[in-house]
């Protein structure tokens, strides 16, 4: 590949461009809104000049509801030699250009599972898809050189290429990606009008919750839009638990001992499911996930301490696995949570304490 033009500069398709452009690729950036693409090009992505001829690999990074027109348009026009789409949703855009009758030889619909909580040029980063799973939803129809360019564009944004049927990867992201969107709103919902007090003693367990919240809601109605049908199989699972859990906790509130036991019963159920399914979740790297120790350090929020906290710990040899930080309420100070090996922990710990930090007790 040597040429490609994204069509759509939003955060996938900038973030594209970027990858590409860094690695040599001339990229012709075009979007419905002109000063997008004047802004992802002044990032470095490409160009806003249309191609002279046709390139090799048309992106089309726009919203579900606009993918299968605008591929449509790109393929009547001969823009390229292959194209693809990164919408979130897959099975829908191909009937849709079946519908109308579209050659899709040189078309295969792909999706990059990586994003952000914000959206637009000015959020795209090259290294957005580096180690994350890129779909793709090749069939019959599609041309092996289209395959061939569409793994190439995977390797040179370094994500990890996955096949898989349209519909089944519908199903796979209402679960995975679509849902817990909703859910995380839903319960950020309820901080709208709680009280003052309670929300001052908001922690990092509503703060990991609620992150994805933040998302544009514009956004997702397009998204979700797409894919009513798995969303909305997923959440009656979800309202099925819900209804019994509500049940268990009524049942504790009880005077009736065999009630308030069949509650604990019901709470214990469902949150052992959730250890199942949280196990399940890929670590690492994709890989079987690890069980790691946390060494808790207490931190005053004054620039370079987190990295002298890192320094420190590489003076051990540690290697920290993962990283989370809880900032304390109304304090300038907060505790670093550093993840690392079980085996890792009396080094890392007696290391940190000999540096003057002070660590919490487990």
């Amino acid at each position: 590949m040597r040429t490609a033009v994204v069509i759509g500069t939003g955060l996938i398709g900038t973030s594209a461009a970027l990858a590409l452009a860094g690695r040599g690729i001339t990229v012709h950036l075009a979007d419905h809104d002109p000063s997008q693409a004047r802004t992802a090009a002044a990032l470095g992505a490409g160009t806003d000049e249309a191609p002279q001829g046709p390139v090799d690999l048309a992106v089309i990074a726009v919203p579900p509801a606009h993918t299968a027109a605008t591929l449509a348009d790109a393929i009547t026009r001969g823009l390229a030699r292959g194209y693809l789409d990164v919408a979130s949703v897959k099975g829908g855009p191909r009937r849709e250009l079946e519908a109308l009758g579209v050659d899709l030889g040189a078309y295969i619909g792909t999706h990059p599972m990586s994003g952000k909580e914000r959206s637009g040029p000015l959020a795209a980063t090259a290294d957005l898809f580096e180690g994350r799973p890129w779909v793709l939803t090749p069939t019959r129809d599609t041309d092996t050189e289209v395959l061939n360019l569409a793994l190439e564009l995977v390797a040179l944004c370094r994500a990890v290429p996955v096949v898989m049927d349209a519909d089944a990867h519908d199903r796979a992201v209402a679960l995975v990606s679509h849902t817990p969107q909703l859910v995380s709103s839903m319960v950020a919902a309820r901080l709208e009008e709680a009280d003052e007090t309670a929300v001052r003693l908001c922690g990092q367990g509503i703060r990991d919750v609620t992150r994805i919240a933040a998302s544009d809601p514009r956004m997702w109605v397009e998204i979700l839009s797409a894919n009513p049908g798995p969303v909305a199989d997923v959440l009656s699972g979800i309202a099925a638990d819900l209804d019994e859990t509500v049940r268990a906790l009524r049942s504790l509130q009880s005077a009736d001992e065999d009630k308030r036991r069949g509650g604990a019963h019901g709470l214990e159920d469902v949150l052992k499911r959730g250890n199942a399914g949280r196990v399940r979740v890929p670590g690492k790297h994709g890989a079987a996930p690890a069980v790691y120790e946390t060494v808790a350090v207490f931190i005053s929020d004054k620039p370079g301490e987190l990295a002298r906290i890192f320094a420190d710990a590489g003076r051990a040899g540690v290697n920290v696995e993962d990283v989370r930080i809880e900032h304390a309420t109304g304090q300038q100070a907060g505790l670093v949570q550093l993840m690392v090996e079980p085996r890792a922990v009396p080094a890392l710990t007696a290391e940190l304490r000999d540096r003057g930090w002070s660590l919490r007790q487990s």
